[in-house]
């Protein structure tokens, strides 16, 4: 099998990460970690554009290297689309280089996460309540307007990460990998 890219994509505390380390563990493969977490986490201050540019780059950097490992399926936790949604609605606006770089990537599916399992805040989350909402459906029309290939994923438990599994096995024809290759 060539090289797959799924991102996971959603509103805050939808189960993004849960889900691409459950998702790389079942196909024994490999998940990019969102960096914009740890970042932010970092600061002292409250983050800024500049701040939101270079988290960009700094994915874009961690993205490469792990595509570099895997022969099979990358699972992605973020994509650039979430930094675009995020420069649009905190700033209102967005960087050329970050909307080329959406359009030329090379992702095969983009898993959108519902908001149906429940908010929970931390000290980097921001936007739950009806934003969480307001989120998905800019997410969804993002993805539209990109015209790239998603399936919305619902449900919780096992029942959410079992609707993961049969949608990459039938879009790319697999099964789970039985080899570890760690």
């Amino acid at each position: 099998m060539s090289k797959k890219r799924v991102v996971l994509i959603g509103a805050e505390s939808t189960g993004k990460t849960e889900l691409a380390q459950y998702l790389a563990k079942y196909f024994g493969t490999y998940w990019v970690p969102e960096y914009a977490r740890e970042y932010v986490e970092s600061l002292t201050n409250r983050y800024t554009y500049n701040d939101i540019l270079y988290i960009a780059k700094k994915q874009i950097e961690i993205e490469n290297e792990y595509l570099k490992k895997t022969n099979s399926i990358l699972f992605y936790d973020t994509f650039l689309i979430i930094t675009k949604v995020w420069l649009d609605v905190v700033y209102n606006k967005c960087p050329d280089w970050i909307i080329e770089n959406i359009e030329k990537s090379k992702i095969n599916l983009f898993l959108l996460c519902n908001n149906d399992i429940p908010w929970v805040k931390d000290d980097v989350r921001e936007n739950g309540g009806e934003m969480r909402d307001k989120l998905f459906n800019i997410y969804r029309k993002e993805l539209e307007y990109f015209n790239f290939d998603y399936e919305i994923i619902e449900g919780t438990g096992i029942k959410r990460k079992q609707k993961a599994v049969n949608i990459i096995e039938e879009k790319f024809k697999t099964n789970k990998i039985t080899d570890n290759i760690f």
